[in-house]
């Protein structure tokens, strides 16, 4: 059975490679968010998309090399290019937010875990119609049980159950 590390640094290369074979180059390294970046982190597996954030130089030039498949959702300007969804912004939120405390993983970001649960949050707090609301509800609770099991302090939780 793979490890954690093992299945995120397969991921980073597939994603790698994808980038390349569809001639994808960037200014600055995309950051990957949704359903990847949940993979990476080992929560769940992610769908056949892969979401990235881009700064506003790279998704001006994607946009003129790809003017046939633009995405404007509620104002976030996006490219869709292969499997990639590649957006300037997630409810306004750019590339400077979503950069700080990524994880560094060779040519791409990966979001941090806190901002990951902040998207999850976002869709939830803003939900409507559109969105597959459940599939982010489960994904809020997987977040947060993530969280649990690796972040609180278990000495003082076993204190404080005996």
């Amino acid at each position: 059975m793979q490890t954690t590390m093992q299945i995120a640094a397969q991921i980073i290369k597939q994603i790698e490679s994808r980038l390349f074979a569809l001639n994808l180059t960037f200014t600055q390294k995309p950051i990957l968010i949704g359903g990847k970046a949940m993979e990476f982190y080992g929560i769940r597996k992610a769908g056949a998309d892969i979401d990235l954030i881009v700064c506003d130089a790279d998704y001006q030039n994607l946009a003129k090399a790809h003017p046939e498949n633009l995405r404007d959702i509620w104002g976030d300007l996006g490219v869709v290019v292969g499997e990639f969804e590649i957006w300037r912004s997630i409810s306004f939120f750019d590339y400077d937010f979503f950069a700080k405390d990524a994880v560094c993983a060779s040519s791409i970001l990966v979001v941090s875990l806190d901002k990951l649960l902040f998207t999850r949050a976002l869709v939830l707090e803003g939900a409507s119609g559109n969105w597959d609301v459940e599939k982010y509800r489960v994904d809020f609770e997987k977040l947060v049980h993530y969280y649990y099991e690796n972040f609180r302090n278990k000495n003082f939780l076993k204190e404080h159950l005996t």
